[in-house]
Formats: structure tokens, sequence, C-alpha cells
């Protein structure tokens, strides 16, 4: 079995499921090992990195709406089926459904089996642009079976477009199993600030701003972000950022270290989540973590971690917060809980469970 996937982000884009690619499929030990991958080629050149690369794609023109988007989605087409012979794969990966990889693929190898993956953001652009969910409809109609991470992923899909029940298939993501079985080292630490991490993209579902404007300044909480450059100067544009510390956008072992070093991970998100990877990887790493009570996340961490409504009530956020850097049995048990969580989504299963429905489709 041979899969041939991709997303249309230039190489060294931040985010989830860029993360999630990469370790599924750029594997060459791992269950998925023998696949294609493609993202397009960053401006000014391919990213330098020590990790298996995938083929990058100059396609110029990237669009998300109207005529445009279809334009570029031709062009997009044309450079798949130059670059990938129809014999040389068994079943596409659709990844990032309401975007022009999935269309693209799906014009260019017409006789493949498709297996949809259901990511988070395909939900929220396909909510609100005719195009995106014009995508959307058209990729979970073509796809063999409809891949989602949560239970609430599949409520939140069929809300937009129908799906058959049978052609749903529940596969939780997973964190790399070498995290859940060699975590880093935590200091020994009981005292003094309670040091709270957000780790992730700033844009608006996120909730950043929302979180700096709770906790800035608030006597016993130091804050960190870890974050893209250009967003977190954008977010300072907005909110005042000067009592934040800013870690930079870091590279996955760096993250991980970063965890350590921490007491609390704050997730805000305002709206679904279709997982949560950032938060099960923290727990995998001993970090408890706080969480806006959305879908998806909800589904993730349940009662591992602590909910918190940053978004209705910043007071009593912040108050729940100082209170937990007073009693640090509270911080050990969820660290407890949320390591028992992380325990449960190895990324192993998560690729033998895509290997499995895959050769099941070829």
């Amino acid at each position: 079995m041979r899969v041939l996937t991709g997303l249309d982000l230039p190489w060294g884009s931040p985010g989830g499921s860029v993360e999630l690619l990469r370790d599924l499929y750029l594997d060459p030990d791992g269950p998925l090992g023998a696949s294609d991958v493609f993202m397009l080629a960053p401006d000014g050149g391919p990213v330098p990195t020590p990790d298996p690369t995938p083929t990058l794609l100059d396609v110029p023109g990237k669009q998300l709406d109207g005529r445009g988007f279809w334009s570029y989605v031709g062009r997009l087409t044309e450079e798949l089926t130059l670059r990938f012979a129809p014999g040389d794969h068994d079943v596409l990966h659709l990844q990032h459904l309401a975007f022009g990889a999935t269309p693209a693929l799906l014009r260019a190898f017409p006789k493949h089996p498709g297996i949809a993956l259901v990511h988070g953001t395909d939900l929220l652009f396909a909510a609100e642009h005719p195009t995106q969910a014009d995508v959307l409809r058209e990729a979970t109609t073509a796809a063999r079976a409809v891949v989602v991470p949560t239970a609430a992923m599949a409520d939140q899909l069929r809300l937009l477009t129908p799906v058959e029940s049978g052609r749903v298939v529940h596969i939780p993501w997973g964190v790399p199993d070498r995290l859940l079985h060699r975590p880093p080292v935590r200091p020994v630490r009981d005292d003094g600030d309670l040091r709270v991490l957000y780790a992730g993209r700033l844009t608006a579902e996120k909730g950043a701003s929302q979180l700096v404007s709770a906790l800035a300044g608030t006597p016993g909480l130091t804050l960190s972000m870890a974050a893209p450059a250009a967003e977190f100067r954008r977010l300072a544009e907005v909110v005042d950022l000067s009592t934040t510390r800013y870690l930079g956008w870091l590279s996955r072992p760096a993250l991980w270290a970063a965890f350590a070093e921490h007491d609390l991970l704050v997730i805000p998100s305002a709206k679904l989540e279709a997982f949560g990877l950032t938060a099960i990887e923290a727990q995998a790493c001993g970090l408890p973590v706080a969480y806006q009570p959305v879908p998806g996340l909800i589904d993730a961490l349940g009662d591992s971690a602590l909910p918190l409504d940053v978004l209705a009530d910043p007071h009593r956020a912040r108050a729940t917060l100082t209170g937990l850097a007073s009693d640090r049995s509270a911080l050990e048990d969820l660290r407890a809980a949320g390591r028992s969580n992380a325990a449960r989504y190895p990324l192993s299963e998560t690729a033998r469970g895509l290997a499995s429905l895959s050769a099941r489709l070829a």
C-alpha cells in the first residue's frame, strides 16, 4: 500500500496539521512510511530542516475564494500530474478538506480511493466561506471514508454537509510514542509564581488576546507565549504584552522542553478544536492543562484537565489560576490525570488505524 497526501501550505508553516503530517507520513520507519507527501515551496526557497522533506511544488497564486481559487486548483492539479504517476499510489489521504490540495488530488487522480481526514480549520472556514463549503462537500462526497479525531468533529461536520454514518470512522490523533516513553525531565519546584504557558497560533479563534487581557499583571502569575513571531507582533498592536514573556516559535523538541519548565498550559480557544494535540503533548510531558471547554477539546481532555472559561468570565479564571499558585497539590492531581490521558493517544495507534483503513479500501 502506498499513500499520496499533502497540504497546500508552504513547507515550514506553523500549525498542528503540519506537525501531524510530518509525524504520520514523513517517518520512513512508521506504518505509513511508504508515502509520498507534497507541500508548497516557500518563498525564498526550501526551509532548512534535518527532518525528511516532502516534495515541494512551485504553484503560485494561492487563493481561498472565488474564481481565482479554482484557477489555482487547476494549476495545482497540473503540477500533481507532472510530479506523481497514477500507478505509484494505492490510496489518497485528503487533508484540509476545504482548501486547494484536496480538490486538486481528486481531479488529478479521480480513480484512486480517497480517505478524508477532517481538521478543525476545514470546518471553521467552511462555516464562513461559500467556496470552502463547496470544497468540503465535494471532498466528503468523493471520499470512501471520512476520518474524524473526535465525535464532536463528526457532529460539526454533519451541520455543514450530510455524511452517511457508515463512512465516518473515528481515529483519534496521537502524540509521538517516544514522548510518552521518554518525556523531558521536570525540575523539582513547589513555590514561586505560577508559570503559565500559551503555545500555538495567535489567530482570532485561539482566544490569546482574551487570555492576555485576563492574566497580564496578575500578582503570582507569569505568562509566557510560544507563537509565530509575525502573529505575536500583530497581537502586540491590540493588547499590552509588556509583562508577557515571548519564547519564539519553538521546534517540537524545544516546545517539549518548555513544557517541562512551566506549571500550567492554558488553551483558551474560542471555537472548536479538532483534537488538541498541543494539550495532549503537554500532558505527556507532565504539564497540567487548563482549557476553554469547546467541542473537540472536551472530547480529548474531559476531566483530565481543568475547564476554564477565560472568554465569558475572565475574573473567575484569573482567581482560579491565582488559587493554583498556592495549591500545588491540585496541580499534582492534574499532572497525574494528564499523564494517564496522554497515554491513551500514542501516534502509533493513529498510524495503524489509518494503515488498516487504507489497506481495506485500496
